[in-house]
């Protein structure tokens, strides 16, 4: 069992610096792409505030065109996302984050919880190739800005090589 002490105190830039340094600790020396998947999705659903889900989608590699669940904390999700469909999707094609304030205006939107109203996803790449997107949900519309984005861009770029495989 780990103990961090993350916090912030209300500056974000603050709260994902103790994130990184969190996570890192945790994945610096485990070469398991899995474990290091689930203590980040741990680590995000912990510490985030407003967040109803949080994990990865892996991209398969016998369907390269899709998507497929990954670690994950919150509610039963979708097993599987094509390419250019919802805001994971989206991000897939373009390797592109998707910062989208609510997500029942994006079009091609995919439910998998009702009450996700905001959704953050960023695109995992390691040698200019998409491994996989980090996607996280909040029941509040507008709940992600630009620290959050950057900072959970900053986190995949560490992460990205430890997941490799």
């Amino acid at each position: 069992m780990f103990t961090f002490d993350i916090d912030g105190g209300g500056d974000s830039a603050a709260l994902y610096r103790d994130l990184g340094q969190a996570l890192d600790a945790l994945t610096a020396d485990e070469p398991d792409a899995i474990a290091n998947m689930a203590n980040a999705a741990a680590l995000l659903w912990e510490y985030l505030p407003d967040l109803n889900w949080a994990g990865f989608y892996r991209v398969d590699g016998a369907r390269p065109d899709e998507l497929v669940l990954g670690p994950f904390q919150g509610k039963a999700a979708c097993i599987r996302i094509p390419f250019g469909k919802g805001v994971c999707g989206a991000a897939a094609a373009t390797g592109t984050t998707q910062r989208v304030d609510d997500v029942h205006a994006f079009p091609g939107h995919i439910a998998c919880d009702a009450a996700s109203a905001a959704e953050l996803v960023v695109p995992i790449m390691v040698d200019g190739r998409l491994i996989g997107v980090l996607d996280l949900d909040s029941p509040r519309a507008g709940r992600f800005d630009a620290a959050d984005q950057a900072g959970c861009e900053a986190l995949m770029a560490m992460l990205g090589p430890r997941i490799a495989g």
